[in-house]
C-alpha cells in the first residue's frame, strides 16, 4: 500500500472510529455527519467523500475484519487443511482485541438496536460472505457457481462470527470476542467431525 492509500485507510479508519464512539456515547439518532467529521479533524465533505452514510461509517470496522477473513485465507499455506486454514484465518482479525468494559458492551447493544443499522450490518455481510466463498473457492480450484462447499464454508463462518459476537454482547462477566469465536468454531468442527461417516 502506497502513501496515498495509507493516508486514505487512516482517515477512513478514524471516520468509522468517531462514528461508532460518538454512537455509543449519545446513541446514533443524536449523532450527526458534522459530529463525526470534526471529532476526526475533517470536513463534512471528505466524510461524505468516504461514506454514504453515519451507519456505514460505523459497521466499517466490523466490515474490514468480516472481508478481512478472504485475505487472511488466501496468507494461508496451501497444504494446510481447509478447516484449520478458514479457522485461522477467521480468528486472526480477532487477534488480542481484549475484553471491553460493561458501559461500553452497554452502549453497543443500544446501538445495535437501530434498524438502519442491522439493515447496514446485514449488507456489509453479505459482501463478506462472498469474498470469503470466492478465497474458499481459489483454496479449491472449484468454481462457486457449481460447487457448493464454498458457500457452504463462508456460511458457516459468517454464522460463527455472527453468534460469537450475540453470545460477546449478553457475556456476564464480559469476555474477549476471540475467546467466543473460537469456542464457536470449534463446535461447527466437532459437529462436522460426529457427522463424518465412519
Amino acid at each position: 500500500m502506497g502513501l496515498r492509500e495509507r493516508k486514505k485507510q487512516e482517515t477512513r479508519q478514524a471516520l468509522s472510529d468517531a462514528a461508532l464512539h460518538l454512537a455509543v456515547e449519545r446513541g446514533l439518532e443524536h449523532v450527526r455527519v458534522e459530529d463525526i467529521a470534526a471529532a476526526a479533524n475533517v470536513s463534512p465533505r471528505t466524510f461524505n467523500n468516504y461514506f454514504p452514510s453515519k451507519q456505514a461509517a460505523i459497521v466499517w470496522r466490523a466490515v474490514q475484519r468480516t472481508t478481512g477473513v478472504a485475505e487472511h485465507l488466501r496468507a494461508r499455506p496451501a497444504d494446510e487443511p481447509l478447516w484449520d486454514a478458514v479457522t485461522k484465518a477467521a480468528l486472526t482479525p480477532y487477534a488480542n482485541a481484549g475484553t471491553p468494559g460493561e458501559p461500553w458492551l452497554a452502549g453497543v447493544r443500544m446501538m445495535l438496536g437501530n434498524p438502519a443499522l442491522q439493515a447496514e450490518f446485514l449488507l456489509s455481510s453479505r459482501t463478506a460472505q462472498d469474498e470469503l466463498a470466492k478465497a474458499v473457492a481459489d483454496r479449491l480450484g472449484t468454481d462457486p457457481a457449481q460447487d457448493l462447499r464454498p458457500r457452504l464454508v463462508s456460511g458457516a463462518i459468517q454464522l460463527a462470527v455472527q453468534v460469537a459476537g450475540e453470545q460477546w454482547l449478553r457475556a456476564d462477566p464480559p469476555v474477549p470476542l476471540e475467546t467466543l469465536l473460537r469456542q464457536a468454531l470449534s463446535r461447527i468442527h466437532l459437529e462436522l467431525d460426529e457427522k463424518r461417516p465412519s
